[in-house]
């Protein structure tokens, strides 16, 4: 038997259910995995076999004991701008579209992602489904294949949540239900109050008149937990709470318009003061600044040169403040790209910031999505004290590199000093080797102490966060109720 998980709204918290829940079933000794028919995300993550999905359903996986794998996210969603995204099919990039022409599409999209899910309940007996944003979107009934068009599909029982710290929960879940189609309704379950500030317990007469509206019954109520997960997409940014106190080295994220996959810095946010910078706001005053990945290099990059980034990272380069560019960053950093159409539509050439001696060119729709593990092999102060690393890559087009130094073996490059740097690895900041050799430097520079940093606890594979989250959910959420759906299902857990 499977599950699926609808929310009222986006940024309920689904995704961190379905993780909680795979990860309740693993720690019963029960196989599950997760699935997401279609996410709409610039964060992504790459599989061992090189396909790419939504950050959120590798965490699920990951949360299952299992290893991610394109059939848990069959259709990703990279908007570009202007109305277009990316379609990222079974792991692969399938084509651009208009927004209007992807709606075309859907019932072939909808096939593909049923025979994903079946291939997943064949394998592994369960799956827990997560849908997308809210669930009652009545204007997008006909064409919605990541809710009632699945759950129409699937006919499997739902559990619907709710966010109360956005206040309105009642309006919330009476108004989805009475608004879900007649024949959609029936399947609901049960309701998850997510996110209550203070002592669940005092939400008892709210549950209960909830359940007098509704008729569906309330299923737990959870407390808001501070559990280091990786973000899922860019609304997770304004989350963000950056404790300043005591952390003297400060480092610039400029947040362009596109940001993908800014989870690369999340271990650093631990042990420094991470700001996500927007255009135009000045840069001074920073110890570092990192341009990060970019769903649209070249649109992202205008942006900047109309803010008047280019002149604040000049300065910054004078003042002898390291600089790095990640993926898409890395593009913007160099002398020049050619866009033969790919990225911008329209074939041209544009200049880059020129700090790095290397010109990128977009010449055909093709994508590279690798796991990679490196040494780095660069000069200067914060390179040569990282080590072997790992990551992945996901981008398009091919930089050459002119007479510069690789920033590692095979791969970027770095100016003679080391000081400013470029690389297509996601995830080099999350390795302990390269935040420590960053925040050292850093650090040394401001004549402040260091303290190493250890691995990031809401890394991929925290088993302990996983188990956290398990535990937390266990203890507010009825899992008898959840277990009956569930085949094969025990009372006992394995695992601590």
């Amino acid at each position: 038997m499977s599950l699926i998980v609808l929310g009222t709204a986006s940024h309920v918290g689904k995704s961190v259910t379905v993780a909680a829940l795979c990860r309740a079933l693993y720690r019963r000794g029960i196989p599950v995995a997760p699935f997401k028919s279609q996410n709409m995300s610039l964060n992504s993550y790459v599989t061992a076999d090189g396909s790419e999905i939504g950050i959120a359903q590798a965490v699920q996986a990951f949360a299952a004991g299992i290893e991610p794998e394109a059939d848990m996210n069959p259709v990703l969603l990279k908007p570009k701008g202007d109305q277009v995204s990316q379609v990222v099919l079974l792991g692969r990039p399938y084509k651009d579209v208009q927004i209007r022409d992807y709606y075309a599409e859907t019932d072939a999209l909808l096939a593909e992602a049923v025979s994903a899910f079946e291939r997943l309940r064949r394998r592994f007996g369960h799956v827990v489904v997560e849908g997308a944003g809210g669930a009652a979107e009545v204007n997008l009934y006909d064409r919605d294949i990541a809710n009632i068009r699945l759950a129409r599909a699937l006919r499997l029982p739902i559990v619907l949540v709710a966010d109360i710290e956005r206040g309105g929960v009642f309006a919330q879940v009476y108004g989805t239900l009475a608004l879900l189609p007649e024949d959609i309704r029936p399947l609901v379950v049960g309701v998850i109050v997510n996110k209550f500030r203070g002592d669940a317990g005092l939400f008892a007469s709210g549950a209960a008149k909830l359940e007098e509206l509704t008729g569906v019954p309330v299923l737990g109520v959870v407390p808001y937990a501070d559990i280091p997960l990786p973000s899922e997409d860019s609304l997770s940014i304004a989350d963000k709470r950056h404790q300043k106190t005591g952390r003297a080295v400060r480092i610039a994220v400029v947040r362009l318009p596109r940001i993908s996959n800014f989870t690369d810095f999340e271990l650093i946010e631990q042990h420094a003061s991470v700001d996500y910078v927007p255009p135009g706001r000045p840069l001074a005053g920073y110890d570092c600044i990192i341009l990060p990945g970019t769903k649209n290099t070249v649109e992202d990059l205008a942006v900047l040169n109309r803010a008047g980034t280019g002149e604040e990272l000049r300065l910054a380069r004078e003042r002898g403040v390291p600089i790095i560019g990640i993926c898409g960053g890395y593009q913007m950093l160099g002398s020049r790209i050619h866009d033969a159409g790919i990225e911008s539509g329209t074939p041209d050439d544009y200049p880059g910031f020129g700090l790095l001696d290397v010109v990128t060119a977009f010449t055909g729709y093709r994508k590279t999505t690798v796991q990679v593990r490196r040494r780095a092999t660069g000069p200067g102060p914060i390179l040569e004290r990282m080590g072997e690393v790992e990551g992945y890559e996901i981008h398009m087009g091919e930089t050459e590199r002119g007479t510069l130094p690789e920033a590692f073996a095979g791969e970027g490059a770095a100016t003679p000093d080391g000081l400013v740097f470029g690389t297509y690895m996601h995830g080099l900041f999350q390795n302990p080797g390269a935040a420590n050799a960053l925040l050292a430097y850093l650090s040394e520079r401001r004549g402040v102490p260091f303290e190493p940093v250890a691995a990031a606890s809401n890394a991929l594979g925290a088993a302990a966060s996983y188990d956290d989250l398990a535990r937390h959910f266990e203890e507010h959420v009825d899992m008898d109720a959840i277990l009956t759906y569930f085949e094969n299902a025990t009372d006992g857990t394995s695992g601590a």
